[in-house]
Formats: structure tokens, C-alpha cells, sequence
């Protein structure tokens, strides 16, 4: 990939305003922060332009409203699907649908057509266990008021991710990476757990 084109410019600064005014849970880190931290770990594994484009707006669709139909429009049908296919839907007749339903969604292999999207899935979950390991050891147990649900759960989440990216990317650096960010947000979470 080009260190920059035009198209990962207009990527950045859509998810830069999409996201704008929203904050990492439990600090005052703007959240875009995450979708740029998820791009750059897929430029570092080599990646194709658009793989770390569906990087830069994995969240958009899901968290802002941006339409599917927007994202296809300027980006293209490759980075449409890797985006859909990792995009949970939050709402159903206007209540929030249950988080073990939506994540039970988003593990079933199907929801993930592609290697790609698989990938950019990795670097979404490497990135954000690293981050909540992180904030475990600054904050400690403090961290889960902010979160949706707690260590157990969040755990559970992040080892089915890791198992399936395996599977799906076999012995791929990426893999390998998030397999060793979950483990060790295992011995976090053990460490910083309340007596």
C-alpha cells in the first residue's frame, strides 16, 4: 500500500467526523483513535488499501448510522462487505438488542465472508484487548463500570474471536498476535480481579 492516497484520505476523514465527539469507554481518548489504531495494524501486516480502509470505518455503520449504501458509494463493494459483514445491529424495533444475541451474531462464520474481513476483525480485537489490558492495569477493576459487560463475558468474546480468526487465518502473524494480546488480557483481568 502507498504510504497515501487519496482514497485512505477521504476514508480517515470520514471516520474522524462520523466519530466526532465520541469518546473511548471510560476516558476522554476521542474514539477515532480506535478505527486509525486498527488501520495502522493492518498496514503493518501488509494489507491491501482497501482491507485498511474497512479498518478506518469498521464502526461507522454500527455505531454512527453511516448507510452501507454510503460507504459502497465511495469506497467500493469490497470495502462494503468487509464493513457489513462486521457491522452488529445494535437496535431492533427500536430497542437494544441483547449483547449475548448481537455477539453470538457476530461469531457465526458466515457473518464473515472473507479472509479480509476476518482480518480486519483481528486487528479490531487486538487492538481493543491490548487497550482494555491497558486500562485494566492503569484503572484496574474500576474499568468494567464502563463497560457493557464484565470480565467473564468480555473474555469469553474475546477468545471466540481470537479461536475463529485462527481457523481463518491459520498461522498468519495476525493470528498469532491477537492470540498472544488475548492471552495476556487473561492474566490482567486474573491479576486485577477484586477479592
Amino acid at each position: 500500500m502507498t504510504v497515501y492516497s487519496p482514497r485512505y484520505d477521504a476514508a480517515l476523514s470520514l471516520a474522524a467526523s462520523a466519530h466526532r465527539g465520541q469518546t473511548r469507554k471510560g476516558s476522554d481518548v476521542p474514539y477515532v483513535v480506535h478505527p486509525i489504531h486498527v488501520s495502522v495494524i493492518l498496514i503493518r501486516y501488509g494489507f491491501d488499501e482497501d482491507v485498511t480502509i474497512a479498518g478506518l470505518l469498521h464502526d461507522v455503520v454500527e455505531d454512527q448510522d453511516v448507510p452501507l449504501a454510503e460507504i459502497e458509494a465511495q469506497f467500493g463493494p469490497a470495502v462494503a462487505e468487509m464493513v457489513g459483514a462486521l457491522s452488529e445491529r445494535k437496535q431492533a424495533d427500536g430497542e437494544e438488542r441483547p449483547w449475548e444475541v448481537r455477539k453470538e451474531e457476530a461469531l457465526a462464520p458466515r457473518s464473515w465472508a472473507s479472509d479480509a474481513a476476518v482480518a480486519v476483525k483481528a486487528a479490531d480485537t487486538l487492538h481493543n484487548s491490548r487497550n482494555l489490558a491497558a486500562s485494566l492495569a492503569s484503572m484496574g477493576p474500576a474499568i468494567w463500570q464502563y463497560m457493557t459487560k464484565g470480565p467473564d463475558q468480555a473474555l469469553w468474546y474475546y477468545r471466540q474471536v481470537a479461536e475463529l480468526v485462527a481457523r481463518r487465518l491459520g498461522d498468519h502473524p495476525l493470528a498469532a498476535e491477537l492470540h498472544a494480546a488475548v492471552s495476556d488480557l487473561a492474566d490482567t483481568i486474573e491479576e486485577t480481579k477484586e477479592d
